[in-house]
C-alpha cells in the first residue's frame, strides 16, 4: 500500500473511532428506510462507515428557517451514501456543503443554451447540484421520497455529482476500468431516445417524465429508479439497468429477492 493510501485509511479509522454514530439513532434510521431492504449486515456496516465519514467531511446547513435535527441529517446522508456503497467516499470529493430548505426553493440565474440564447430561470425546485459547489435540497422532498414511486431527490442530486466528476452533467460519468465506454454510450443513447419518444407521444411511463429533459437528467432520474423501483427499470430498460449495475456495483433488483 502506498503511503498516501495508508495515511488515508489511518485517518478514516481515527474518525470512525472518535465520531461513532449513536446506535439507537442509526437503528431507527435504517429501520425507517425502505431503500435498505435486502442489504446484508456487512453492507449495512459499510454504509454506516460511509455515513460517519461523510458527516465528518461535509458541512450541512439549514436555510429558510429550517432547523436541522440529527435525525434529518442522518436521513439525508444515508440516502446520499447508498449509491457509493460499493464505491468510495472519494467519489464525493471536490465540494463541501449541503444546504437544506424546508420546502421547494426558488433560485434565480441565467444560462446560455446551445443556440446562444440566454434564459432567465426563476422557478421552484426540490433539488440542485452545482459543479464544484453545494448540493441544495428541499427537506420536504428529501424526507418524503417514499411517497412517490421511483422518486428520490437526494439520489437524483448525488447522481448529478457523480456525473460531474468529469465535467458538466451529461449522462456520462467516469466509468470503471472494466466498463466499456461504447457500450454505455450505445445503451443510454438508445434508452434516452426511446424514452423521449414515449414522453413526446403522451405515453404514461413508469419513470419520471423529467428524464426526457436531457441526457444528464435521464441519468439522474433512472439512477433514482435503479434504487427506488429497480424491478420497473429492469423491465423497461434492462440494458440501461445492466450498465447502472456495473457502474454502482450493486443489484437492487436482486436484493429484493433476498429473504
Amino acid at each position: 500500500m502506498n503511503p498516501f493510501a495508508a495515511y488515508k485509511n489511518y485517518r478514516r479509522r481515527r474518525i470512525l473511532q472518535r465520531h461513532a454514530l449513536n446506535d439507537a439513532l442509526w437503528q431507527d434510521a435504517i429501520t425507517e428506510s425502505h431503500l435498505l431492504q435486502g442489504l446484508t449486515q456487512p453492507e449495512l456496516e459499510r454504509l454506516r462507515q460511509w455515513v460517519t465519514l461523510f458527516l465528518h467531511a461535509k458541512h450541512m446547513s439549514a436555510a429558510g428557517g429550517l432547523v436541522l435535527s440529527e435525525r434529518m441529517r442522518l436521513s439525508i446522508v444515508l440516502q446520499a451514501c447508498l449509491p457509493i456503497l460499493h464505491l468510495d467516499l472519494d467519489y464525493y470529493d471536490g465540494w463541501e456543503e449541503i444546504i437544506v430548505y424546508p420546502d421547494e426553493f426558488v433560485p434565480e440565474f441565467e444560462y446560455m443554451d446551445e443556440d446562444g440564447v440566454v434564459h432567465h430561470v426563476h422557478q421552484p425546485m426540490s433539488g440542485e447540484a452545482w459543479l464544484g459547489g453545494p448540493v441544495i435540497l428541499s427537506w420536504q422532498d428529501a424526507d418524503g421520497a417514499h411517497d412517490v414511486p421511483g422518486y428520490n431527490v437526494v439520489i437524483h442530486e448525488f447522481a448529478h455529482k457523480l456525473d460531474m466528476l468529469n465535467g458538466d452533467a451529461n449522462g456520462f460519468p467516469p466509468l470503471h476500468a472494466d466498463m466499456n465506454r461504447q457500450a454505455w454510450s450505445t445503451v443510454f443513447s438508445a434508452a434516452f431516445a426511446d424514452f423521449r419518444r414515449r414522453v413526446d407521444g403522451g405515453e404514461e411511463t413508469a419513470i419520471d417524465p423529467y428524464a426526457a429533459e436531457n441526457p444528464g437528467e435521464f441519468f439522474a432520474v433512472i439512477s433514482e429508479a435503479f434504487f427506488e423501483t429497480p424491478l420497473a427499470l429492469l423491465q423497461h430498460y434492462p440494458d440501461a439497468y445492466a450498465q447502472l449495475r456495473l457502474f454502482y456495483r450493486q443489484d437492487p433488483a436482486q436484493r429484493l429477492t433476498r429473504k
